[in-house]
């Protein structure tokens, strides 16, 4: 390759450009999510792509790389107590209450379930003046009554923010629609969907739920259950919205459906043929076939009176045949009128 000549792709990975931007891979994620990364969809069906405009332009941000991984810095219960200067306990409540919001869920080695929040939240919630109530002193009486009655409400919250990020890198109505199907049970989708054709493109627009491990494992349906809308509100909620963003879809661009096929044997008719020299078939049943000539002598060849048969003897074919018997019917006609057998040899010698 010359020295004058530069080949650069046009857009790097995610992976790429996390080490680019000198970000941890679940830093960079997170920055993607909230909006300080953009990202491109990528025209050959890979994923998500950066390109090295959007690079740059984080580049050269002030503060940069200092700034950048501030916002993304997420910590969990016992470093956002001590953020707030509170213990972990009441931090572990507020965040039940749905004071405080995860930004981000994933599960430890014990298979237990560890949330993470954004530093900039926590630092900004004791900055707040009406929150001072609940840093100090003995908790509100109907927040205590909520917290004894089994609320908690990180699930829930953790899936309202997550589902902004995703509809954040959603492109189109159906990729929308789709990301509001992927919070609820399958059930809750069919019956708020009837038609199958459109479940399948909210299937293909679904995004991909985080892993872990096998589908089928205990960790799995843990990660399963959390992702989906358990609260009656919840569900009530994105049943609605899921109704009308499926609407706007269906105006904007209806479900692709399968083409009816022609029956084998029937060719098209062309575009402005008339239909009075088309003979149609029914499109629920097919022609019966045919039956071959020689499968069937009795129907195609005349049967003559014999001994012992009285009245003449008809064709199957001239007895459906009101009218007079054509050219084709001479033969058979003639053989009738000449009498058969010894008797009819005998006659023939006595002339």
């Amino acid at each position: 390759m010359s020295g004058n000549t530069i080949t650069q792709s046009v857009t790097w990975s995610l992976a790429r450009a996390a080490r680019e931007l000198d970000l941890r891979r679940g830093e960079f994620d997170l920055a993607v999510h909230l909006g300080y990364v953009r990202t491109a969809s990528d025209e050959g069906g890979g994923g998500r792509r950066v390109t090295h405009a959007e690079i740059d332009r984080v580049r050269s941000q002030e503060g940069y790389p200092d700034t950048l991984r501030e916002r993304v810095k997420a910590v969990g219960t016992t470093e956002g107590a001590a953020l707030m200067g509170i213990s972990t306990a009441r931090f572990t409540r507020l965040a039940r209450l749905g004071l405080v919001v995860p930004v981000k869920v994933y599960l430890n080695r014990y298979r237990a379930v560890v949330w993470l929040y954004l530093a900039e939240d926590l630092l900004r919630f004791p900055a707040d003046k009406q929150n001072a109530p609940l840093l100090r002193g003995r908790t509100p009486e109907g927040l205590r009554d909520q917290l004894e009655a089994g609320l908690d409400l990180r699930p829930r919250n953790w899936r309202g923010r997550y589902m902004g990020f995703l509809l954040r890198q959603a492109e189109g109505p159906w990729a929308r629609a789709a990301v509001v199907a992927s919070l609820l049970d399958p059930v809750q989708v069919e019956e708020v969907i009837r038609d199958p054709y459109e479940r399948a493109c909210l299937n293909r627009f679904r995004p991909d739920r985080p892993s872990h491990g096998a589908p089928d494992s205990p960790a799995a349906r843990i990660v399963s259950r959390i992702m989906t809308a358990d609260d009656p509100d919840e569900i009530s909620w994105l049943r609605a919205d899921l109704g009308q963003a499926v609407a706007e879809a269906r105006e904007t661009q209806p479900a692709p459906r399968p083409t009816s096929r022609p029956e084998p044997g029937v060719v098209p008719q062309p575009a402005g043929s008339s239909p009075a020299h088309s003979s149609p078939v029914p499109s629920c049943s097919r022609p019966a076939p045919s039956a071959p000539a020689a499968l069937a002598p009795a129907a195609s060849m005349p049967r003559v009176a014999g001994p012992g048969v009285t009245g003449p003897a008809v064709s199957p074919t001239a007895a459906s045949r009101p009218e007079t018997a054509g050219v084709e019917d001479l033969p058979a006609a003639a053989e009738r009128g000449r009498p058969r057998g010894l008797l009819g040899w005998l006659r023939r010698g006595n002339t």
